[in-house]
Order: C-alpha cells, then sequence, then structure tokens
C-alpha cells in the first residue's frame, strides 16, 4: 500500500508498505529518521516515541497505515516544530486541538535537515538544549523517546509540578541515567520557558 502523511512539516510518501510494518519501521528504514530507536517492539521501553497528530505514541505499535493523512513529528523535527509553536503562538504553545494555525500556514512550515557536512550547529529546541545544560543524556539510547514527551508535556502544562513530569515520562524506559537529572532538564526547559513568557 501507499501511505500518504507530514513527517516532521513535509509532506511525504512511502510505498510498497507492507500491511503488518510499523510507522517505526517506516520513519527509520523508509524515510532515513533513524532517531525514534528500535528497542522493545513492545509499547514498553518509549524509546520509539514520536507525536501522532499532537500526541505522543510509541511507533512500533502504530501500524504505518494508520498514519495515513495524519502528522508526524520525530525528534528529528523537534528544533523546527518548537520554532513553530513560538513563532505562531508565542508564549502560548499549540496544544493538541487547540492550535488555531490556518491550512496555508501549516502547509509552509517545514523542517530543515540539520547539516552534517559542514558541521555547522543547529539551533536546538529548548528541552534538547535542557537535556544537554542538565547533563540528562548518557547512552542517549532512551533520549529521543524523552524529549518527544517531554516536549508534548511543556506545550500542554508549561509549568509542570514533579508529579506531571513523572506521569508524562512513566513510559520512558532509561537504563542508566537514574532519572534525576532527567527530571532536572525538564524543570529547567519549563522554569527557561516561564521566564520567555513573562
Amino acid at each position: 500500500m501507499r501511505v500518504n502523511f507530514t513527517v516532521n512539516g513535509r509532506k511525504q510518501e512511502a510505498d510498497d508498505v507492507w500491511e503488518g510494518e510499523s510507522l517505526l519501521y517506516v520513519l527509520r528504514e523508509r524515510m532515513g529518521l533513524p532517531g525514534s530507536k528500535n528497542a522493545c517492539e513492545q509499547g514498553e521501553c518509549g524509546s520509539c516515541t514520536v507525536r501522532l497528530d499532537g500526541v505522543p505514541v510509541c511507533s512500533c505499535l502504530v501500524a504505518a497505515g494508520q498514519a495515513e493523512g495524519r502528522e508526524v513529528v520525530t525528534v528529528e523535527g523537534l528544533a523546527d516544530y518548537a520554532k513553530h509553536r513560538e513563532d505562531a503562538h508565542p508564549g502560548d504553545g499549540c496544544a493538541s486541538g487547540a492550535c488555531g494555525t490556518t491550512l496555508d500556514a501549516a502547509q509552509r512550515w517545514q523542517a530543515r535537515p540539520a547539516d552534517g557536512q559542514s558541521g555547522e550547529a543547529t539551533e536546538l529546541s529548548p528541552i534538547q538544549q535542557a537535556f544537554i545544560d542538565a547533563g540528562a543524556v548518557q547512552c542517549g539510547f532512551c533520549t529521543p523517546g524523552l524529549l518527544v514527551a517531554a516536549d508534548e508535556l511543556l506545550e500542554t502544562h508549561p509549568s509542570p509540578s514533579d508529579q506531571d513530569i513523572r506521569e508524562a515520562l512513566s513510559g520512558n524506559l532509561c537504563r542508566c541515567t537514574g532519572y534525576e537529572k532527567i527530571l532536572d532538564a525538564v524543570r529547567l526547559a519549563a522554569a527557561r520557558q516561564e521566564e520567555t513568557v513573562r
């Protein structure tokens, strides 16, 4: 089958998709977006978390065909997605179902590929920068899923409590950080977000 969907702000088409193929497989193997990790393939670890129409999902559990006509944001598109939110909705975010972006504006918004050739630095999203600043990344395997889940949390709950953070990240497992630095990173991103709004 052919699947037409939007990935990181760009219209994409995947041909010859087998009906049992996962969204994760299509993103990694057909689209060349290796950020979402293939770990448990059972929706238990959160390493493959992406946003499907704004909602975090384990892409290993979503059949690729279910993405037909929908929007997917992966870790590779977080920086541009955050920039879009800030430009279109300063200090407000565009939580799922409440965005208000016109169809024309949404079609013009596109993620730009990172410049891997020149080594030129690309701007990170606030949550990505906070993970670096708080030292929340060790091996990095779980990091993409944590970033996507934390980004959605901060969009819908700009000032989350520790309980909110723990609940939002409860579907993401990490074997090497002990989680405290991850919680620090989300707190840091939230604090920076609050400062920007003032």
